[in-house]
Order: C-alpha cells, then structure tokens, then sequence
C-alpha cells in the first residue's frame, strides 16, 4: 500500500514577490562626495541622481535607493555595506 501526500500550497510575502526597498541612512562618517561616488558605482547611477539620493540621505535621515527584488535588493545592501556605507533592506508597501 502507497502512501498519499498532499502538498499544501503556501504563499509568503517573498513568494509573491512583492518589492523590496533598499535604504540608504545618514551616519556621521562618510562624506557626501564619498557617499555619491559609491552609489554611482554600485548603482551606475548619473552623478546628477547619486547626488539627488545622497542629499535625500544628508537631509531627510535616508533615502530608497533601489526597489525590486528581495535577492537583488539583499545583494544591494551587502554591496554598501561593503563600502561601509549605512543601509537596510525593507518591503515596499
């Protein structure tokens, strides 16, 4: 006699893909010029957006940087923290 197993289809907020945030964050260490030079690199971003995030950061506390994935978002933040900058990853709502 064979056993029967049922699979349940379950579904979290990663299987439906929702996007994801990537965050920016003031800190007192790295300065601006540093800061619009790393999210060009990472981000390939015009000097003129790298600026536009890093004055968001300067002034407002932080900035969303990238939104998509949650893979390449994780990826995203490594990256800056690579670069010792400040960012977290959260879902977009």
């Amino acid at each position: 006699m064979s056993e029967t197993f049922t699979e349940t289809d379950c579904h979290t907020e990663t299987d439906l893909g929702l996007p994801w945030n990537v965050v920016v964050h003031n800190d007192p260490i790295n300065l601006m010029p540093y800061v619009t030079q790393v999210l060009q690199k990472i981000f390939g971003f015009p000097k003129s957006r790298a600026e536009k995030h890093m004055l968001e950061v300067h002034q407002l506390g932080r900035s969303i940087v990238w939104t998509g994935s949650q893979e390449r978002a994780e990826l995203f933040v490594e990256q800056l923290h690579g670069w010792l900058l400040l960012a977290t990853l959260e879902t977009s709502s």
